[in-house]
């Protein structure tokens, strides 16, 4: 195996109900399907129980080589970063993190964040909507 360049995109009017913000991660360099996506970012929201419409969020929808991985991340406690990673298998949705996480191809899009998060929102004056515009490659 060797390391290939995945095509990654968001733009800033990709945002779900609550403002998180929308990234895809694409294998083969195809635009990748969000309606996939949706369904199981809604049952992970609400499983969560966390106010989203006031928590800087992100999500990444990754069409991998071998399955379909959604990873949401959110902000919390000041300044830790809170991940859940889902797979999508041949029975259906799993988050399962003794098997599953974020790859190395998310990492790009996770230290943008990182980022975005310390200059918008871990600040002096905080601002979500300034965090939500703010897109890796800017969007």
């Amino acid at each position: 195996m060797q390391f290939e360049p995945r095509k990654t995109e968001s733009h800033r009017n990709w945002t779900d109900p609550d403002g998180i913000k929308i990234y895809t991660i694409s294998a083969k360099g195809q635009t990748v399907d969000q309606s996939q996506y949706l369904p199981r970012l809604s049952a992970i929201k609400q499983a969560k129980g966390i106010s989203w419409a006031s928590t800087p969020a992100f999500v990444i929808f990754h069409d991998g080589a071998g399955a379909r991985y959604l990873v949401l991340g959110w902000w919390g406690n000041d300044n830790e970063l809170f991940t859940s990673v889902s797979v999508q298998t041949p029975s259906g949705w799993v988050e399962d993190p003794s098997l599953y996480s974020f790859c190395l191809y998310d990492l790009e899009v996770i230290w943008h964040e990182r980022n975005s998060f310390i200059q918008f929102y871990y600040c002096q004056n905080p601002s979500i909507e300034a965090y939500r515009q703010d897109r890796l490659g800017g969007g």
